[in-house]
């Protein structure tokens, strides 16, 4: 690629894939191995990035993918046709923990258990096996991230379903056009579904969720988005998203509408102590949980709701009975196998009973490639992230700065658009313009992690 690439390489490429493993990158660079070894010792790895540009400002992420499909939507692939894939995020990077755990979280279900479509009759979710339920319990005592006393347990085919389920509780029956939905931009979004067809990372790889994609998807009469919070001033019904750790940008976040006909959801997916200081147990009205983010487990596809009102539970349990008839009870009964394994790997003061203790070894994972991630950004020159407050987390009894699991990176100089500078080197990352920030927008606010 000639002396401009390959500089490009060394600085550029290193400042996004160091997240994953700096000697790794190095090495590869080092011996000519080309981006073919490095898109299969990315995969070896176990562990890849995925990026989010806000045109000046990145978003990296840690993922364990390359997609030769996306090579075909970057301009200039290079003859074989390989890029860098950091758009995307997958967990992957706990894969190897999980396989050092063993039985302790294996399941055996005969063909003849759990073939009824009911769990608990009694229970107002009627299809939560209390099993899952219990670990839900033990594990935010366990942590301290959440309380869960006087909130019902709702379980949903991932965070996803219960997004969905949760606007239609909170819509009004008798209201004369849709309620608005917003949340303070950047907000967790990928590509605008009108632009879908259009966008190189929708057409290369499976669709992302994401808040404006998801709220406009069924073109509901019952609720619409409507953007940045900080930008809504009607007065009117209104559902504001309240994401904290915050993705793309690891910030932490409280409401910023605070009218008094609004309905506050928060979206505590990140709220975990090898994410963040765990400062205060969550109390909210409606929040949300998922085991993709908290354990790495994306594809048993099961999140969890904790909900105060006890009707917006009952309409959450009727939507998901509507749409897909409860949630999987294998699903639900692997989680909870998982989840418990990780709370009894502490005692009740937080103590990792083994050496095997998952926070512990997650904490150490995301801290070792921030300071890689960090240590690169400085060498390179051309980026830049921000820098997070140091607090005491509960949990662990140390204090430190949040380690989130995506990069919001900025692009320093003349560079005005971070996603179609780093595209022209064969890296796949994603504009800030798709989380509602300008792509000439000056925030410097950051976040990384592998979904």
């Amino acid at each position: 690629m000639g002396k401009v690439s390959a500089a490009f390489s060394l600085k550029h490429v290193l400042v996004l894939s160091l997240a994953l493993n700096v000697g790794l990158i190095l090495r590869v660079l080092h011996e000519g191995g080309g981006e073919k070894n490095l898109e299969k010792e990315n995969r070896d790895a176990g562990a890849g990035a995925g990026a989010v540009m806000a045109s000046k400002e990145a978003h990296a992420g840690m993922t364990s993918s390359s997609s030769t499909g996306a090579a075909e939507a970057v301009a200039g692939g290079g003859d074989d046709g390989s890029v860098i894939d950091l758009d995307h995020g997958d967990p992957t990077m706990y894969e190897r923990f999980w396989q050092q755990m063993g039985d302790k979280t294996t399941v055996v279900i005969p063909g003849w258990q759990y073939i009824s479509y009911f769990s608990d009759v009694r229970n107002l979710c009627w299809f939560l096996e209390p099993e899952f339920a219990n670990a839900v319990v033990n594990l935010h005592k366990v942590v301290g991230n959440a309380i869960t006393d006087d909130h019902n347990i709702v379980v949903g085919t991932g965070s996803t379903q219960l997004f969905q389920a949760v606007l239609y509780a909170l819509s009004p029956a008798d209201t004369s056009e849709p309620m608005s939905v917003v949340s303070a931009a950047p907000y967790y979004s990928m590509c605008p579904l009108e632009d879908y067809t259009t966008c190189s990372y929708a057409i290369s790889r499976p669709i992302d969720s994401s808040y404006p994609l998801q709220t406009d998807y069924l073109k509901s009469g019952l609720y619409k988005w409507a953007g940045d919070a900080y930008k809504f001033s009607k007065d009117t019904p209104y559902v504001e998203l309240v994401t904290s750790p915050n993705n793309p940008d690891g910030s932490t976040r409280q409401a910023v509408v605070n009218q008094s006909e609004g309905i506050l959801v928060h979206d505590l997916a990140y709220y975990w102590p090898q994410y963040t200081p765990i400062s205060f147990p969550a109390d909210h009205d409606i929040m949300l949980f998922t085991v993709s983010k908290s354990t790495g487990h994306a594809g048993t596809r099961i999140g969890w709701a904790l909900i105060r009102d006890r009707e917006i539970a009952k309409k959450m349990t009727k939507f998901i009975e509507i749409n897909t008839i409860g949630v999987s009870k294998d699903s639900q009964l692997r989680a909870a196998k998982v989840l418990q394994a990780v709370s009894d790997s502490y005692d009740r003061d937080g103590n990792p009973k083994e050496s095997k203790a998952f926070f512990q070894y997650g904490y150490n994972l995301m801290a070792e490639r921030w300071r890689n991630l960090r240590a690169a950004v400085n060498m390179s020159g051309l980026f830049s992230l921000p820098d997070f407050p140091v607090e005491a987390c509960t949990f662990s009894r140390r204090a430190f700065e949040p380690q989130p699991a995506f990069a919001w990176l900025k692009c320093e100089g003349e560079i005005e658009d971070c996603e179609s500078f780093i595209r022209k080197h064969k890296i796949l990352t994603r504009g800030g313009k798709h989380f509602g920030v300008s792509p000439k927008s000056e925030v410097l606010r950051n976040k990384i992690f592998t979904e």
